[in-house]
């Protein structure tokens, strides 16, 4: 259970200091993530991307959009096959409520998945 509270940790760090590398190596190599930013920016993949290299790309080009993204933890509650946090996303168009579930297996993100307040 602390494990996967670590990997929540590294994860927010490695998002806050856009560290793009750093954030998908906590990924498994078929590891998806779903959003609906990733819906309302690229419709035809469902919200869904898998795979390292779609992660890293989406990152790369999240971070060039918005530079000054960061997000403000508020609670991590984990067991020992998941991790749910909640953070507050700071962006341009201002602040909001989200929540982000991780699944975890042998210590690496297999799927996440993005909750917008």
């Amino acid at each position: 259970m602390q494990a996967n509270v670590e990997i929540a940790r590294a994860w927010l760090r490695a998002f806050n200091a856009h560290d793009v590398d750093a954030l998908v190596a906590l990924y498994a190599d078929d590891a998806t993530h779903t959003s609906p930013k990733i819906r309302a920016l690229h419709p035809e993949g469902g919200g869904k991307l898998r795979g390292k290299e779609a992660l890293a790309k989406w990152w790369r080009d999240s971070n060039a959009r918005l530079p000054n993204l960061h997000y403000e933890e508020l609670a991590i509650t984990a067991d020992g096959a998941r991790v749910l946090i909640e953070y507050v996303r700071h962006a341009p168009d201002g602040k909001s409520p989200v929540a982000e579930a991780f699944d975890i297996r042998d210590g690496k993100i297999v799927a996440s998945r993005v909750y917008h307040g």
